[in-house]
């Protein structure tokens, strides 16, 4: 018998690549004062689509539970952090920074590395607006890099220019169900038609487009990539 489509076994050998990697992921978040945490693989069907609106159900492992609950193996996160840290709010002081290193799971086409299931290193700082939370998130997945030998040519743009879309879309009163679609089309767009993603844009099609064609230039974004150029001795928080 063979493992279900999208699924992999773990013998000893990947076992041990496995293990290096968690163990060089818990060796930089800790050294940045982050805790560990994690959360149940399985979650209310209702809190993954209240995160990522009603489009992903067709990409979640969902089903009834016994107890006529409809759940699902989780997709990511984030629900699961918000619904904790709104359980425990009081219990510990902000601003709380916490990673945890998961299996997560997606029904979902499986093609060369993307599977149906995967492990992942979450790094979160919560209860903190200041921009040294952003510019610590960068230095922090720069130093993971760093951590396994990648050295030459290390650029913090993606995550910065993530940063600035979210902002963007925050701004524009843009519901939160939305951005995943938004910043993926976005993110796609020097590989597609300008027709197919203004398609997917919708009615911001015309200011995004100004944006990428102005490089995507804001006064927040410059801050943070000085902020990081600024960084020597790691962690700066």
């Amino acid at each position: 018998m063979q493992a279900l489509p999208g699924f992999r076994d773990f013998l000893p050998d990947d076992c041990a690549v496995r293990n290096y990697i968690f163990a060089r992921w818990r060796e930089v978040a800790r050294r940045y004062g982050f805790l560990e945490w994690d959360g149940p693989v399985l979650e209310t069907d209702r809190a993954i689509q209240k995160k990522s609106g009603a489009e992903i159900v067709d990409q979640l492992f969902n089903f009834t539970d016994k107890g006529e609950r409809e759940v699902a193996m989780r997709p990511e996160l984030t629900p699961t952090l918000a619904r904790v840290v709104a359980a425990h709010e009081r219990e510990f002081k902000k601003p709380l920074k916490w990673f945890s290193i998961g299996q997560f799971f997606r029904y979902e086409k499986q093609q060369r590395g993307r599977l149906r299931e995967h492990f992942q290193l979450n790094c979160d700082i919560i209860g903190e607006a200041n921009l040294a939370a952003d510019i610590e998130l960068v230095a922090l997945c720069i130093d993971i890099l760093r951590a396994f030998g990648f050295t030459e040519k290390i650029s913090s743009s993606g995550s910065a220019t993530a940063n600035f879309w979210t902002d963007f879309l925050r701004e524009r009163d843009v519901p939160a169900d939305r951005w995943d679609e938004l910043l993926q089309a976005i993110d796609k767009s020097g590989r597609e038609p300008r027709e197919k993603t203004a398609e997917k844009l919708g009615e911001l099609a015309d200011p995004i487009f100004a944006i990428l064609k102005s490089g995507g230039k804001s006064q927040k974004l410059d801050q943070l990539v000085d902020g990081l150029a600024r960084v020597e001795d790691l962690p700066i928080m």
